[in-house]
């Protein structure tokens, strides 16, 4: 069976549809998955549906962004770091309330980064985003608002060539916070809810990760142990930036933990990396046969 717990959708920041991805499941043989936008349930229901339609198990997910801080690293500084959850009930208000709080957050941190753009464009002789630029952003997004759709739209306009040249110019600099979600408030928002919270690529390199604080993967586990081990329930193992040590390493400290062990492509965008991690059939086990519809 090919299991991909890891999938964005246009209601966040990836670059297909629901209904392109379970079309694209199907064709690819995944047998077992979840659509995780950031921050963002809207599209799980009609996953729901059309995954059982396709005949693909199918669990709720999201990937929460929560800000953490550790004693020991980082001269105790907030970072943010990224949860995975699953088989929460969509319709649960708590929940589905907290993230309409957090959307409406992020309405008005990119108004902010833009303002920030703006300052950076003057010194450049660039000419500024308007009130128009904002709502062309605003209407490119099936979902929430993120600093990925600004660096879109910034290609769009000929500023930069590509996203990642975009954030590499500008929006690192003209970041705003994101909305103060702890650790132990998604936690219980999601085990409210009747679901399972999964620390997402905890040694990604070239994310939101554990790395900020450390390169080491024992010094790593050694802060989830001190910081979140009570509020989580899993962690995961497989990912697409991951080599083999950071899978091995995480399988053990999983398996010396009880916690459940998942994995995925993190697919975004083309090239289409969905049911490309190699994750074993036993993962599917971990999580019960349950329906909220």
């Amino acid at each position: 069976m090919i299991i991909d717990l890891h999938i964005h959708s246009k209601s966040s920041d990836g670059a297909l549809t629901v209904e392109e991805i379970i079309k694209e499941a199907k064709i690819r043989n995944i047998g077992f998955m979840s659509i995780t936008d950031h921050d963002s349930i809207g599209c799980q229901e009609t996953a729901i549906d059309l995954a059982g339609t396709a005949g693909v198990r199918y669990i709720s997910g999201v990937e929460l962004n929560v800000t953490f801080s550790n004693p020991r690293h980082h001269q105790n500084k907030f970072i943010s770091l990224d949860f995975l959850s699953y088989q929460f009930d969509p319709r649960n208000k708590a929940l589905s309330d907290k993230l309409q709080q957090i959307a409406s957050y992020r309405e008005e941190r990119a108004e902010k980064i833009l303002r920030n753009l703006n300052s950076e464009f003057a010194g450049e002789g660039i000419e500024e985003l308007t009130k128009n630029d904002f709502e062309e952003i605003q209407a490119s997004v099936d979902g929430v608002l993120g600093r990925p759709h600004i660096a879109d739209y910034l290609v769009r306009k000929g500023i930069v060539r590509t996203r990642q040249a975009a954030f590499d110019k500008y929006l690192v600099k003209c970041n705003v916070p994101k909305y103060p979600l702890y650790v132990e408030e998604a936690s219980r928002l999601v085990r409210n809810a009747g679901g399972t919270i999964v620390l997402a690529h905890p040694n990604d390199p070239h994310g939101t990760s554990l790395v900020t604080l450390t390169k080491s993967l024992s010094e790593q586990t050694k802060v989830i142990e001190e910081s979140m081990l009570r509020q989580i329930d899993g962690v995961e193992c497989w990912h697409s930036r991951n080599d083999a040590q950071t899978t091995s390493h995480y399988i053990k400290f999983a398996k010396k933990h009880g916690l459940i062990m998942t994995g995925g492509s993190d697919c975004h965008q083309k090239p289409i990396l969905m049911g490309t991690v190699e994750v074993p059939r036993y993962v599917a086990n971990q999580f019960k046969s349950i329906s909220f519809f």
